[in-house]
């Protein structure tokens, strides 16, 4: 057996093979933030302060302050309760109930429109009345914001009731009035007959 000088490597070793330091160099400690020097504790900066913004100081809105009056101390009523809204914070606002004006001349229409369907634009132009006057009373309320959709309705209801009424009442009268009725049931308007005379010839 030779004998080798060199002993094993060990392959979980430290890469040192030149004998170079790898650690890093100590450096001094960081002070604490609170003992480091700042722009208006150094000797001899005159910083001026920053600038205020038109609605508010530094930046930021200023709450708006309530007028004196008979709520002694409490924001004032409103039809719409919102947390916060006598102070300039914007609040929750109940959404528009617009369904009644919107049906209402949906059916205005559709009962305008369909005045030939016997005596459904009838129906519908009532039900068109009705819930348009709902709608503009929710909008005279506050409660609504489609007022002329409402009044839309109403109209478009109204003129579909009458047109409706018209056509109804001729379809009626055409049937009463039918020249060839059913008044002679006796005789079949569509049987006709060719006869010839065999001697005519």
């Amino acid at each position: 057996m030779s004998e080798n000088s060199e002993q094993p490597v060990d392959p979980w070793a430290p890469p040192n093979p030149d004998g170079v330091e790898l650690s890093k160099p100590a450096t001094p400690p960081t002070p604490p933030v609170h003992d480091q020097n700042t722009v208006i504790s150094m000797p001899g900066t005159d910083v001026p302060p920053p600038p205020a913004a038109p609605g508010g100081a530094y930046g930021y809105p200023t709450a708006a302050t309530p007028t004196p009056g008979p709520s002694y101390g409490y924001p004032p009523a409103s039809p719409y309760p919102s947390y916060g809204a006598a102070y300039g914070q914007p609040g929750w606002q109940q959404q528009p109930s617009n369904g009644m004006g919107t049906t209402a001349m949906v059916l205005g229409i559709i009962a305008v429109a369909g005045f030939c369907m016997y005596g459904l634009g009838i129906i519908l132009g009532v039900l068109a009345l009705i819930f348009g006057i709902i709608g503009m009373k929710k909008a005279n309320r506050g409660e609504a914001t489609n007022r002329g959709m409402a009044l839309a309705g109403v109209v478009l209801g109204s003129i579909g009731i009458l047109v409706s009424a018209v056509f109804v009442a001729f379809m009626v009268w055409v049937i009463v009035e039918d020249p060839g009725g059913s008044a002679d049931s006796s005789e079949d308007p569509f049987a006709t007959s060719l006869v010839v005379d065999a001697g005519a010839r």
